[in-house]
């Protein structure tokens, strides 16, 4: 998903006691939920949980229908559980300290089929978290059903929620919007499984992690809802792919796992981690962060001039009026949203993508770089008062 160049993002100082120097940037061997009781309250800023299934499989094996060769399912013992209310009980006890644990504005991501994501869910809502939204990871290269008796499992659904409800959460939205190719990124993400050179495997030459995920979901996950220089903790860290995610994007992580294999190459993954240069992703600065520009300033600078034809990228031509509006033959006189708005026929638009000002010469310039420029220069009288 990103070009791997030189180490513009190495991780940054957080301040961290001593307790938590034990755990940063390590993957211990254990029980998540003992483990995570060593970590003081309020000490990381994102969890991203990828808990057992409890896919409750059995033993009966499954054969692929053109060669008969057995399907890799999860009949791992750590995805057994006795009873439904054997799993509910696991599960609120690690969601029960993973909220003591997240800073109050931290983000608390979880992912499942449905076989647990709605009692996940539940959980979540009934310990007061506050879920922001559930994200459909749609798979787009998924495993079929070999057996032809229900549709293809195609998604899992991921849950993103904040402690409280009243917690100020992180959203980059700039950064989402960016890698959406300017767009709004919705809800569900068409991402492929992890397959090929990604894919860890044992010594057997065999995928060594039944349900790894792909790298290009966790970048997604930590660029939305983490700063740079965060702590990400996954109870279930399994083959790696959080810290591997964490370490290239410039985040610190805290990693859990009771298998010693897992253990071992997930150490060995972000032994090999490379940070990834996000001069070019990553939008650190939101546009509401930004000094204001109000249109009339364009003119007040000298930058544009009333009597100024505007142009649309459709040809649509108005006039800049006395009072900072503009004109439209057929739609009157309206800001350059609005005006914007009714040529598109839309509830609402934003201008400063709509028009360019045409110059004495014909030629074109959009308002926006003319509004960039008034904004970098009442950023410099802002520092230099």
């Amino acid at each position: 998903m990103f070009k791997k160049k030189v180490l513009f993002c190495d991780i940054i100082p957080h301040e961290s006691t001593r307790e938590m120097d034990k755990y940063l940037n390590q993957i211990l061997l254990g029980d998540c939920i003992e483990l995570m009781r060593g970590l003081p309250d309020a000490s990381v800023d994102a969890v991203f949980a990828d808990p057992p299934y409890n896919l409750q499989l059995g033993a009966k094996t499954l054969y692929r229908p053109e060669d008969q060769t057995a399907a890799r399912a999860v009949r791992d013992e750590w995805d057994s559980f006795a009873s439904p209310a054997e799993y509910d009980d696991f599960t609120r006890a690690w969601l029960r300290e993973c909220k003591r644990i997240l800073k109050p504005n931290g983000a608390m991501w979880t992912i499942g089929s449905y076989h647990n994501i709605f009692r996940v869910g539940s959980a979540l809502q009934d310990m007061g978290f506050w879920i922001l939204n559930d994200v459909v990871w749609v798979k787009t290269n998924p495993m079929p059903n070999f057996r032809g008796t229900r549709f293809t499992n195609a998604h899992e659904t991921l849950i993103w929620a904040t402690p409280t409800k009243t917690g100020k959460y992180t959203f980059n939205y700039e950064t989402m919007k960016k890698l959406n190719g300017g767009k709004q990124m919705r809800s569900d993400w068409d991402l492929n499984i992890c397959l090929g050179e990604e894919r860890v495997k044992g010594s057997d030459g065999k995928s060594l992690h039944n349900t790894q995920k792909p790298l290009d979901l966790l970048h997604r996950v930590i660029l939305a809802s983490t700063k740079p220089g965060d702590i990400i903790l996954d109870p279930f860290m399994g083959s790696g792919t959080t810290a591997v995610a964490a370490r290239e994007l410039g985040r610190q992580f805290i990693g859990f796992e009771q298998d010693e294999t897992y253990v071992a190459a997930a150490r060995n993954r972000v032994a090999n981690a490379t940070p990834i240069d996000l001069t070019d992703i990553e939008v650190t600065k939101p546009k509401r962060d930004e000094i204001r520009v109000a249109f009339k300033e364009l003119i007040e600078a000298g930058l544009l001039y009333v009597g100024q034809t505007l142009v649309s990228p459709r040809g649509e031509r108005v006039m800049i009026t006395q009072d900072a509006q503009l004109t439209h033959q057929l739609y009157g006189k309206a800001s350059i949203h609005v005006m914007a708005a009714k040529l598109q026929r839309s509830v609402s638009f934003n201008g400063w993508d709509y028009w360019s000002a045409q110059k004495q010469d014909g030629s074109l310039v959009a308002i926006d770089e003319l509004r960039k420029y008034v904004r970098q220069v009442k950023e410099g009288i802002k520092q230099a008062a």
